[in-house]
């Protein structure tokens, strides 16, 4: 049974970080690659960064550039989004998902396979 199952979300300040996680089980995690995507109230779900396979390669949205951070630890089957100076337009649900198909790594939601629960993030100012 796969499973995507998500930690690390919270309250925090302006400014303030937080290390969300995410724990894979039921498939081969290394051969997949992982992204997170996040949703805020009455908003769309929108892409926040992805890694390649072997985590060599990663990608950002605008949006969070030069704040978030993508790894993975593929002997542990688990991917991780550190996230620091966060700002209040943060707030969301945070998910991380996992994609078979693509080649090196992908900003589409269309293309993953698998999805986790999420976690709330929110960011008071």
């Amino acid at each position: 049974q796969v499973q995507l199952v998500e930690s690390g979300g919270g309250l925090v300040q302006a400014g303030g970080s937080l290390r969300l996680s995410c724990a894979a089980s039921g498939f081969t995690f290394n051969t997949y690659v992982m992204g997170w995507f996040r949703q805020a109230p009455g908003k769309e779900r929108e892409f926040v960064a992805t890694i390649s396979r072997s985590p060599s390669s990663t990608y950002y949205a605008d949006s969070i550039k030069g704040r978030f951070a993508i790894s993975r630890d593929n002997a542990k089957n688990t991917v991780f989004l550190q996230m620091v100076n966060l700002k209040p337009e943060d707030t969301a649900v945070y998910y991380c998902a996992a994609d078979r198909r693509s080649y090196y790594y992908s900003s589409s939601a269309t293309t993953y396979d698998y999805w986790g629960q999420g976690t709330q993030v929110t960011v008071s100012s």
